[in-house]
């Protein structure tokens, strides 16, 4: 019990101190004028978005205000955003929903497996349509004291590392990394998935703690170096995978200048359309570099819908453990199929 205290003492001293030196939302003139944001890892095609948002909004805010991104996890560690942002150590950051189970149970809907759509533009507007729903700005505001404010959605994953991966029978045994309920898709044909954060992945690989990495194709392999450490790579899983965004904390957000707020909606919408086009480039640049020094492994198209076979089965479970918790998870994946659908 003591050890118990004194680690939450600890928590939260350390909260205050972040607050203390980032500016958090408690205080008035740094939250009126200062967003400082977390993320993880450096500049790469998915920190397009931010950077996007960074220059549309501090031209709203007309010198009023300034979105600060601290890459590298400088603000504190990435599974410790949410906590982080709700106390107002710093005012934002980026969120992968994989990486905190059971934190954001009704978001974890568009981590199901082969729920959205592999099209960019289709993905995007699926997902911001989906951050509108009541249910899903509740559970970020009561929960976690946040809102949604900024795109980070990412490509289809494919798998690269030191495993040929060809079959759903080539995948028995196969210490793959994808996200939890992705997962469930592929422990059907014996692979044994693990979580690792995309930072490790290099180590990862290299040590052999992982078999087969998941990962948006192209521009994470490159942006991490995957390929350094791999022999395989393959093209046509077209999986899904985690569910990003980015979030600030209500507090912050209620105390920002209102020409920043009037602008969010096409600085979002110049976000979506720099993402896309960051991500087409990326592929340009990496694509041809792993043909070159991998073997390129094309699946089926059989055996992607051999895997996507089971996924209503695991739509379900996931609606029935979502009610049986108290939560809409029926009506919720209806919304999303229905949001799915029109966008097709």
């Amino acid at each position: 019990m003591a050890k118990s205290i004194l680690k939450s003492s600890a928590t939260v001293a350390t909260a205050a101190f972040l607050a203390l030196s980032f500016g958090a939302a408690t205080s008035a003139q740094a939250a009126e004028s200062i967003w400082n944001f977390n993320i993880w890892g450096g500049k790469r095609a998915f920190t397009a978005g931010i950077e996007s948002l960074k220059v549309d909004l501090e031209k709203a805010g007309g010198g009023d205000f300034e979105l600060k991104i601290n890459y590298g996890d400088a603000l504190g560690p990435r599974r410790q955003n949410p906590e982080n942002i709700r106390v107002g150590a710093f005012e934002a950051g980026q969120i992968c929903v994989g990486y905190y189970p059971n934190k954001m149970p009704l978001l974890s809907v568009m981590e199901l497996p082969f729920i959205l759509p592999i099209d960019l533009q289709k993905r995007a507007n699926v997902e911001m349509e989906v951050m509108q729903h009541p249910a899903i700005v509740a559970e970020l505001a009561k929960r976690w004291n946040m809102k949604f404010f900024g795109p980070a959605f990412l490509p289809a994953y494919e798998f690269m590392g030191n495993k040929r991966i060809e079959t759903t029978a080539d995948m028995k045994g196969v210490k793959m990394r994808i996200s939890g309920l992705n997962a469930k898709a592929l422990q059907v044909f014996g692979a044994v998935p693990t979580m690792v954060t995309a930072p490790d992945g290099y180590n990862a690989l290299q040590r052999g703690t992982i078999d087969s990495f998941g990962f948006p194709y192209s521009y994470a392999f490159g942006a991490y170096k995957l390929y350094e450490v791999s022999k395989y790579v393959t093209e046509g899983m077209g999986m899904g995978g985690f569910m990003c965004l980015q979030t600030v904390n209500l507090d912050a957000w209620n105390a920002t200048p209102k020409a920043v707020q009037n602008a969010m909606p096409a600085a979002q919408l110049n976000a979506i359309k720099n993402m896309i086009t960051s991500y087409t480039t990326a592929d340009k640049k990496w694509i041809p570099l792993f043909h070159k020094k991998l073997e390129v492994v094309k699946i089926d198209p059989s055996v992607r819908n051999q895997l996507a076979s089971g996924a209503g089965k695991i739509w379900a479970e996931w609606a029935k453990e979502q009610d049986g918790k108290g939560r809409p998870g029926s009506e919720m994946l209806k919304f999303v199929n229905s949001v799915v659908a029109k966008h097709k």
